[in-house]
């Protein structure tokens, strides 16, 4: 009987370093078949660019991402814009609100590749950058302190703020309707109302913003 002793130039480890080998020319080949498109096409059926431009707050960022990456974690660990807060990550408390096409959105179940060509505001771009003069909603939950630990802050800014584009003269009840996609863990909601309450009037001009220093 023939062992790897006995058959010439046969030992275990070039038999290791052969199967090693052609594993990594199959990947390579399946790697080139995936990713080269045929005739112009896409390489797969459901295949996401992975290098794309998104337009946040008015300007244009190229970000590398995943198939299944969440605008949440594009926004924070990509871009930087932390002010988009992850709370629960599970489309419930609506502290990762940002506006898409100024129509707010849960960031953590939008996937990041869903939002090409669209208009991506976050917290961050709500104040004008040459002035720093504050937007209506925030000098609102400034004049009102609205917030205890002010973590679901940003969700709650945020959803007013796409709200108050569509209805700038909303009565009480209205405007605790259009948060209650949002939660707060300090259930601060009355100092929240007075303050989105504020902002709707500030939107309608009833007081000169500040510009904060």
């Amino acid at each position: 009987m023939m062992t790897e002793d006995t058959v010439p130039g046969f030992s275990r480890r070039n038999f290791i370093k052969g199967v090693v080998a052609a594993g990594a020319v199959a990947s390579s080949s399946a790697y080139l078949f995936r990713s080269t498109p045929l005739h112009g096409q896409p390489s797969g059926a459901g295949s996401v660019e992975r290098l794309i431009t998104l337009n946040v707050n008015g300007q244009d960022r190229r970000v590398d991402i995943m198939p299944q990456e969440t605008l949440a974690m594009t926004l924070r660990y990509k871009l930087g814009l932390t002010g988009t807060k992850l709370g629960c990550d599970r489309g419930e408390c609506g502290a990762c609100t940002v506006l898409i096409d100024d129509v707010p959105r849960y960031s953590c179940s939008t996937l990041t590749h869903t939002t090409r060509g669209k208009k991506i505001t976050t917290i961050e771009g709500l104040a004008d950058s040459a002035t720093g003069k504050l937007s209506a909603v925030q000098q609102g939950v400034v004049d009102e302190q609205g917030f205890q630990c002010a973590f679901c802050m940003p969700g709650f800014v945020m959803a007013a703020t796409g709200y108050l584009k569509t209805n700038p003269n909303p009565s009480r009840a209205e405007m605790r309707h259009a948060l209650s996609g949002n939660l707060c863990r300090c259930a601060d909601y009355n100092k929240i109302l007075d303050a989105m309450m504020k902002a709707a009037e500030y939107t309608r001009g009833g007081q000169p913003w500040r510009i904060t220093t």
